[in-house]
């Protein structure tokens, strides 16, 4: 059997959370969850059934909370997921984004000094910015986002680039579109408006709706990250995660009525003055290369999540 030690900051999270409790299926691997409760919650955490993973409650960005905890293990992979995420939320608290800076920094420093193989850094969709062309490709289309936290997960890629050339630590960057799934709360779009149907309540909606999105659903999300982390596709490259299905939200809050049966009336709100962009779709060549099947349908996402939350 392969032993190996997983850290996973961020582990009460949506993405992070999920990942955890996949990877604690294998009784090979040792997984060291790592969350300060800012957004994630307990709940999201791997089944207290598992006797091999621990959850420590810190801050990452607070080194004298990382070190301890870094330097008692020898870790193997580190999937830095930590984070303050959610566009108002970020808009609302950019000081608070700025301090994962600190946060990166020490989770890589500290990944040099301790022998780790490889970080896996969640980046994000944001870092692109208004969108120059379409599909977003990781290597063709600038980055051009001006709000702090996606500058923040920009200065993260220049870490994993920089502490490889300096140092040869391994790196994949996973820029992250969507994601949605059980554990998303209801900060994000799609919870937000089945939760609204399900209630019979009005779905509010910013501005006209015609901004686009698309939406992975989190299982596909995982199979993804952990198809990369078992090869060597994607070691010391940039990866799109997400769905390449492009849907208004317009759309989205009518399939979504339609799918429940619901009563719900769409109410429009005036656009956010920032942080909307006006389309996002990636190019996702590269990880259809090695997930090597069909991504899950939005409207089978949303019929899952409705089991969910019933």
């Amino acid at each position: 059997m392969i032993m190996r030690k997983f850290l996973i900051t961020g582990g009460a999270g949506n993405i992070a959370g999920s990942l955890a409790r996949k990877l604690v299926e294998d009784a090979g691997n040792t997984v060291v969850i790592v969350d300060n409760f800012s957004t994630g919650s307990p709940d999201k955490l791997p089944p207290a059934g598992f006797g091999n993973y621990a959850f420590i409650q810190a801050d990452v960005n607070d080194p004298e909370q990382l070190r301890p905890i870094m330097m008692a293990h020898n870790f193997d992979y580190v999937f830095h997921y930590a984070a303050v995420v959610g566009v108002k939320r970020t808009l609302s608290n950019p000081l608070m984004v700025l301090r994962d800076i600190e946060g990166i920094r020490h989770i890589f420093e500290l990944s040099k000094l301790t022998g780790v193989k490889q970080v896996f850094y969640s980046s994000s969709s944001e870092v692109y910015g208004e969108p120059v062309s379409m599909p977003q490709h990781e290597e063709m289309t600038p980055l051009n986002s001006r709000l702090p936290y996606a500058i923040v997960k920009n200065v993260g890629e220049a870490f994993c680039k920089s502490y490889f050339h300096e140092y040869g630590l391994a790196y994949t960057i996973f820029r992250f579109f969507n994601t949605y799934g059980p554990g998303q709360s209801e900060d994000f779009v799609v919870p937000r408006f089945i939760k609204a149907a399900l209630r019979n309540e009005p779905i509010f909606i910013y501005g006209d709706g015609a901004q686009t999105r698309t939406f992975c659903y989190v299982d596909d999300n995982i199979e993804a990250t952990l198809l990369v982390m078992e090869s060597d596709f994607g070691k010391n490259d940039t990866i799109n995660i997400g769905s390449d299905e492009e849907i208004s939200m317009l759309e989205l809050a009518t399939k979504i009525i339609a799918i429940t049966g619901s009563a719900s009336s769409l109410i429009h709100l005036p656009s956010l003055s920032e942080g909307d962009m006006s389309r996002r779709k990636p190019d996702i060549t590269k990880m259809k290369n090695f997930l090597n099947r069909p991504l899950i349908p939005l409207d089978e996402g949303i019929r899952k999540l409705i089991q969910h939350y019933g």
